[in-house]
């Protein structure tokens, strides 16, 4: 089965939008200076750097080596390591995390796994896709692999959970839910959407031989063109995001 990866240059050009739009969850950090953060699926690094502006200390993690290589690059304290497994005992003030978690599908490892990490009393902020997100897309996908003969439901790499839901494991582990609201957020993004599927959908890409995948790019943007694109703004993905600030037990 294809996985998902990550090339930094791809990632410059097709995907900047995703540290940008995440000045939000930064806002509800309200990180300090002298605060020590996790920053947990950092990518490149490109919000790391605000934190680390901020006056904080900051240690970046990221799955991706080739992620950890391009923030290593920006003179960051940047690590692999995997969400679910974080090789961290009640170190930070704060884990912060955007754009990832709906990426992860142990949801309550990843969760237990910020608890052991934080301090008593840390933050856990994050932002990341909820329910109901590219929902068009995820069924255009679907769509088209099913038309194949294949089930799409074994490729599909996403968790996209209610806020109810997200807000009853983070309480499961000790955490007090100070805030948590799933909101729609629109996308205008920088190309053609093949370029985003290209990007982000790569698991959904890997099912079919090579020699396929244009087909496929093309019958799913063909079935996303009515509702997702106009000729006027280009192409706009149906984001929903899910936002939380949490507290580990004192």
């Amino acid at each position: 089965m294809a996985t998902q990866q990550w090339n930094p240059e791809t990632y410059e050009k097709n995907a900047r939008f995703v540290s940008d739009l995440g000045a939000g969850v930064v806002d509800l950090l309200a990180p300090k200076a002298g605060e020590r953060i996790l920053d947990l699926g950092c990518g490149d690094g490109a919000l790391t750097e605000k934190l680390v502006a901020a006056g904080c200390r900051v240690v970046a993690v990221d799955a991706s080596a080739e992620q950890i290589a391009g923030a290593v690059k920006r003179g960051l304290d940047a690590r692999i390591a995997r969400a679910e497994a974080l090789p961290f005992d009640h170190e930070f003030d704060a884990v912060f995390s955007n754009a990832v978690l709906h990426w992860i599908k142990d949801a309550d490892g990843v969760v237990a796994s910020v608890a052991r990490a934080l301090k008593p009393g840390g933050r856990f902020v994050a932002e990341f896709g909820g329910a109901g997100c590219i929902a068009t897309i995820r069924s255009a996908l679907t769509a088209a692999l099913e038309r194949r003969g294949l089930d799409a439901r074994s490729v599909d790499p996403w968790y996209f959970p209610t806020d109810l839901e997200y807000a009853k494991k983070l309480k499961a582990h000790g955490f007090t839910v100070r805030f948590i609201t799933l909101f729609p957020r629109p996308t205008p993004l920088p190309g053609e959407a093949a370029a985003w599927l290209e990007t982000f959908a790569q698991p959904f890409l890997g099912a079919v031989a090579a020699a396929d995948r244009p087909a496929l790019i093309a019958e799913v943007c063909d079935a996303m063109r009515p509702a997702l694109y106009s000729p006027d703004t280009g192409w706009t993905a149906d984001y929903i995001r899910l936002r939380f600030a949490a507290e580990r037990a004192r």
